[in-house]
């Protein structure tokens, strides 16, 4: 069963003066994880503190992390959610990038499979994705077509 994910969805930065450090840190993780596809032990050790600990995880998150550190170095936020994960209808418009009420009317019009319980609207993050990607083609091939037109009757070159 898929869960909902609790409060909002929030994108994850790091702060300017640590880009560097993610940049470092993440092509170190690529490097080792392209290595080899076995699980990997990292030593973590608080600057602050001096507490240690040793983790041992598996080679795909360590190329996970890699790429999440990238991002943050480009200045790009992250959230990392699960693809069965439920969305409420506000985070779902979040991610969306639309208005609630917007979002609900696309739900209501069959836009996009959903479930309620009780009176709330859920929404699996992977058919939001899958909502997405097809607005953004039709978009797109409704550019291409305004284009085409507009070259035909000599508008654009």
């Amino acid at each position: 069963m898929s869960s909902l994910i609790a409060g909002p969805v929030r994108p994850v930065s790091v702060p300017d003066a640590d880009t560097a450090l993610a940049r470092k840190s993440s092509n170190a993780l690529a490097k080792f994880a392209a290595s080899d596809n076995h699980a990997v032990t990292l030593h973590l050790e608080n600057s602050h503190t001096g507490q240690q600990l040793d983790a041992t995880i598996p080679a795909e998150a360590v190329r996970v992390l890699a790429e999440v550190l990238a991002k943050m170095a480009d200045g790009d936020p992250v959230t990392l959610v699960p693809l069965q994960a439920e969305l409420s209808t506000q985070q779902a418009a979040d991610l969306f990038n639309v208005s609630r009420p917007y979002f609900i009317k696309l739900l209501e019009q069959g836009k996009m499979p959903f479930r309620k319980v009780g009176e709330q609207r859920r929404v699996r993050y992977q058919d939001l994705l899958a909502y997405m990607a097809e607005s953004t083609r039709a978009a797109n091939a409704a550019l291409e077509e305004m284009t085409a037109d507009a070259e035909r009757m000599g508008l654009y070159t």
